[in-house]
């Protein structure tokens, strides 16, 4: 489990949890607000496949209290650079500061590595890039598919 303190705006503990046999399902279900799906999938389970046929990408079950509330994943790229994808917070939870803790939590564990921390969106997605330059992550300039790429340096 990692867990950095974080709590959502319900006082609700923020945690990170690997996917198993006891929480792959509520994780699958897992599915974002209608209008947020031209920027993430449909379900979380399309990222729980898509981490069960990689080397690189590793699910991790976001919860708050004892409930699952979302999914995140990250991988580590050929130059030891960290990254962050696969991020959905349940529609039924968002608006909480699930996914700021989330990003946090997440943060704080991958940069004990030292290397930088990498994430990407769409550059419609205006809510996704407010939230990642208000942790810290500078866009780049590079493109990853259709996405901007943001950077976040260790301390």
């Amino acid at each position: 489990m990692i867990d950095s303190g974080e709590r959502d705006r319900l006082g609700r503990r923020v945690t990170l949890r690997p996917v198993g046999d006891d929480n792959w399902r509520p994780v699958a279900d897992v599915a974002p607000r209608d209008d947020q799906r031209a920027f993430v999938a449909a379900l979380a389970a399309r990222y729980l496949l898509l981490t069960a046929h990689s080397d690189v990408w590793n699910s991790l079950a976001v919860y708050a209290g004892e409930n699952v509330v979302g999914h995140v994943m990250w991988g580590v790229d050929d130059d030891g650079s960290r990254w962050i994808g696969g991020m959905v917070i349940d529609a039924a939870e968002q608006g909480r500061g699930l996914g700021r803790a989330t990003v946090r939590t997440l943060t704080g564990w991958l940069a004990e590595a030292g290397h930088p921390i990498r994430l990407s969106y769409h550059p419609d997605n205006t809510a996704a890039a407010a939230l990642y330059i208000s942790l810290g992550f500078h866009p780049t300039g590079a493109m990853e598919d259709d996405e901007l790429v943001a950077e976040l340096l260790p301390s």
